[in-house]
Formats: C-alpha cells, structure tokens, sequence
C-alpha cells in the first residue's frame, strides 16, 4: 500500500487508534516484554556500577559508554534504516543485544564481573544501538498509515513507559533477594518475543517506503534536507538540550536513594517507577492527537525543566515522589510530541536519516550531559545537580520559543 506524506487533521483518536493494525499490534506486544527486560537491566547495571564503585561519576561514565556510539554511529544507523529494510536490521541487532545482556547475566553469576567488564558491555550495547534506533523509530512509519503515526509514536512512548513503570520495581526487589545478575539474564530472555513478532509480520501490510543510496551523498542528503526545514531544526535543537541535560535521571535518582533519602536499591527502582508513572500518564494524553503544536512542545519542555528545579527544592520523599510523576508527564509529553512532529514532517524516503540525527542529539549526547552531571552530583549534591540541570533545560525552552516566533510558525501553527 503506497501513502504520500500528509499534514495530520486537528482532532482527536481513540488512545489505542494504533492497535487496530495488525503489525503493529504483534510489534506492540513484543516490544513491551522486551522493554521491561531493558529497564531491569538499565537499574542493575547502574546499581551494579554504583555498589562496585560508590561513586556517582562511574554510573556517568557508563551511560557515556553506552550511549557515546550514538553519537559516532547513529547518522550512519540512518543511513542504514534508509537504505535496506528495517525489519531485517531489527532482527539482527535485537538478536545482539539478547547475547551481551546473556554476556553480562553470565560474567555476574560467575562473579567475574567488575567496573570495567561493564563499562566494555554497556560500549558493544552502545554499538548496536546505535544502528538500532534509526531503524526502529522509522518503522513505525512503516507499520501504521500517516494519520495514525502520530498515535503509533505516543502509543511507543507508553510502552517504553509502562515498562519503566513496572521494570525498575521489579529490578529492585529482584536486586534486594537474588541479586543483580538475575536481572541481566531476565532481559537476555526478554528479546525473544521481540525476535517472534518481527519474524511473524506481514510485510504485505508496510507502507511502501522509497529506499536511498549509500555513502557519503546518502550521509549530505539528511543533513541537508534537516538544515532546510526549520520545524524540523528547531524541534531537534531543543532535544539536544532536553536530552543532553534534563534526561539524566539514572545518575540523581541513584544518588538521591542512597545519600539523599538514605536507602537502597528497592528505593532506586520506586523512584524511577513513580517518574514513569507520570510518563505513562504524558504519553496517553498526548496518544489522544492527531497533531502537534510548537505551543504544546515549548509547554511540556518548560514544564519538564520547572519541575527539575521544584524537585531541587523538595527534601521530603512523599512530596519528591509526587512532583517526579508531574515531571514525568511533562518530559515524556514533550519527548513524544517531539518525536510524532519530526516523523510527520520528515519524507519517508529521509525518514531514517531525519530520525538517526534526532537520537544523536537527544542519546548520543547523553555522555557529555550524563559526565558533566556525574560531576555536579558528586561535587555538589544531588539537588545542585537537578537545580543545574532544570536551569539550563528551561533557558533552552524559552530560546526554542523564539526561534519558533522569529521563524513565523506560531504556536497556534499546526507541525
């Protein structure tokens, strides 16, 4: 079925709108047990990181090794996504991912595991992800037509959210009775439903999708259609920032459950889940549009770095539970609707490359936010390190709102 490139109608969906399609309801399913595995394995490691070492920095260095590669390989993953069939790259780098955290489930059980067996880990999945995440963004585009990508992108959300509402708490109780090597092996088991429905779609049902070339001029091509589209360019400038500053949790939240609040790894997983609460929450209500709006993203975006710096302010673990879940909603609202607004503008036949460069600078450059954090936290305190980070995301929100004024698309404007 062949779909040309269409501007959403202002309106509403049903929430689930997106699970009527076949294929992407086998994807949904397979994708939620494995993304639960993935969340489990992301409070483990950095728990993991933390109890080998006590230092907040370590934790930073190792989501630079996992995410660091993004930013040397993820324009290429682009490429990649553009060039040959998503599936094809999804099977063959979920089927890597399933032998590293097999790797590190291994290492762990035998008590060979230390700092450096998970910094050389957290690199190779780094590696992989890095060509994985062009394709698997761009393929929602080919499992759903283009009035229902925008519910396709949040419905995605949810799911990544749902299980980073259920994972950590598992991971934590799993930590505190057996410990975090069983963790790594759930997650190892976890890719194989992933693996079963990409075999199983039905490719008769795929959007038709016009492949590009390779090399370098494949490589100029994306740069410059984003470079040419302003919606597009402002859109990922404030995911740099949103991403680079206001998306390193993992290293705070560690730091708060264990000199903050005074716990342990049970208390990291709760915290992690009531900010996924609020995540869960932002991605069905924003699941409900059929557009996206600059007013809406520059809102969520600001709203995401107040709450950073109230979170600052907040000593009391009640009232920081309840304001994670607000922060929550706000972050992944404005993650989502950034997300549903650049595939939409994006050409299909761009569409990997437009998104690869999207994941380079709100993952890949994780290592520079996630070190620079890792600093503040271990220098300054937790709260010094949410004040910084909500200070900076906030600027960036209201530079973001100017530009969008200076460009003439107006927050009423529909992307």
């Amino acid at each position: 079925m062949t779909s040309t490139r269409q501007e959403p109608a202002q309106g509403y969906l049903p929430v689930f709108a997106s699970l009527s399609v076949r294929n992407y309801r086998h994807y949904f399913i397979g994708a939620l047990v494995s993304n639960n595995g993935t969340w489990m394995q992301r409070i483990a490691q950095d728990w993991l990181v933390y109890t080998l070492t006590g230092s907040g920095l370590a934790v930073g260095i190792t989501m630079a090794m996992q995410f660091g590669p993004m930013l040397v390989l993820g324009l290429y993953g682009g490429v990649l996504a553009d060039r040959y069939p998503q599936r094809r790259i999804l099977l063959l780098t979920q089927m890597a991912m399933m032998l590293l955290a097999g790797l590190l489930a291994t290492v762990t059980f035998l008590n060979f595991v230390t700092v450096e067996w998970v910094y050389i880990i957290a690199l190779l999945f780094g590696i992989v992800t890095a060509l994985d995440n062009p394709a698997r963004q761009s393929f929602v585009g080919v499992m759903v037509p283009p009035r229902l990508l925008p519910n396709a992108v949040a419905l995605n959300s949810g799911n990544f959210n749902l299980a980073r509402l259920s994972g950590p708490a598992v991971a934590g109780l799993l930590i505190a009775s057996a410990g975090v090597a069983w963790a790594f092996l759930f997650n190892a088991l976890s890719f194989l439903p992933m693996l079963y429905a990409l075999a199983t779609l039905d490719s008769s049902g795929f959007e038709e999708v016009p492949r590009t070339g390779r090399g370098a001029r494949a490589f100029r091509e994306g740069l410059s259609y984003v470079a040419g589209h302003p919606r597009i360019l402002v859109t990922i400038i404030l995911v740099f920032f949103i991403g680079t500053f206001g998306f390193n949790f993992p290293i705070i939240l560690t730091a708060y459950a264990a000199k903050v609040f005074d716990g342990g790894s049970a208390l990291y997983g709760i915290l992690n889940s009531m900010m996924a609460v609020g995540s869960v929450l932002g991605a069905i209500l924003t699941a409900r549009r059929e557009s996206v709006t600059p007013a809406r993203m520059i809102t969520m975006s600001a709203s995401f770095a107040a709450g950073l710096i109230v979170l600052s302010l907040i000593g009391w673990l009640p009232a920081f539970m309840v304001v994670l879940v607000i922060a929550g909603l706000a972050g992944v609202s404005f993650n989502t609707m950034a997300n549903a607004s650049v595939q939409i503008e994006a050409d299909p036949a761009v569409r990997g490359r437009v998104m690869s460069l999207y994941f380079v600078v709100m993952m890949g450059t994780t290592p520079l936010g996630s070190l620079f954090t890792g600093w503040v936290t271990d220098s300054y305190g937790a709260p010094a390190a949410l004040m910084v980070s909500g200070g900076i995301c906030l600027a960036a929100a209201a530079g973001c709102s100017y530009a969008f004024h200076r460009l003439g698309l107006r927050p009423a404007e529909t992307v």
